[in-house]
């Protein structure tokens, strides 16, 4: 449920507003990844040949990733909804930018503010989020962050933000630290949906 008034919503990309197959096996075993080390953080860490190299292929992974992506049900729903409601809204992605922006163009995605891993420490870090709180000077327990992994609920938690996890009916273990649990975006329409035909929002905050 939304335990607080809703002033503002960001959402996570990948599997949450758009479709994506990115192969995150091939990609580790490509790099020599180990299952149990974040990707990001193991590209970062790399000496820095080597690190030039790897982001390149991710990257070029991700594009071809994006070329292919599709909006998710529900997604064109929620954002005239939110729209409509005068409701900001923001992307937060791990994605590359270029691979970010050929989705929300390819998509039709009418969300101007994208933040990626090239402009705020990635996601679980909550600093994304808690730059958009300052942006819109929106308090952080005001906006809720939408995603499809643990790493969108941990980015919320530490960022001290409303959380949703969309599970496209997948039963993950994680679920129980989000505020709302959905299969689909659908069912936040409806939640939201709800909750301002109950009470008026409040946009003084």
């Amino acid at each position: 449920m939304l335990v607080n008034t809703l002033l503002g919503v960001i959402f996570d990309l990948d599997n949450t507003l758009v479709s994506s197959t990115l192969n995150f096996q091939q990609i580790r075993a490509d790099l020599g990844c180990d299952n149990d080390i974040d990707l990001l953080d193991f590209v970062d860490a790399l000496p820095e040949e080597q690190r030039i190299i790897a982001n390149n292929l991710v990257v070029k992974y991700e594009i071809n990733d994006a070329l292919n992506a599709k909006n998710l049900l529900g997604t064109e729903e929620l954002l005239a909804l939110l729209a409509q409601l005068d409701i900001p809204c923001a992307i937060v992605t791990r994605n590359c930018r270029e691979a970010a922006l050929i989705k929300i163009k390819n998509n039709n995605l009418n969300i101007e503010l994208l933040f990626t891993r090239a402009d705020h420490k990635a996601k679980p870090a909550p600093d994304a989020l808690l730059h958009l709180s300052a942006l819109w000077q929106i308090k952080p327990e005001n906006l809720l962050y939408v995603g499809d992994y643990l790493y969108d609920l941990q980015a919320a938690k530490n960022a001290n933000t409303m959380s949703c996890l969309v599970t496209h009916g997948d039963t993950l273990e994680y679920a129980s630290l989000a505020n709302i649990v959905v299969n689909e975006l659908t069912e936040l329409s409806d939640v939201i949906t709800k909750v301002f035909a109950r009470e008026p929002a409040d946009f003084s905050g």
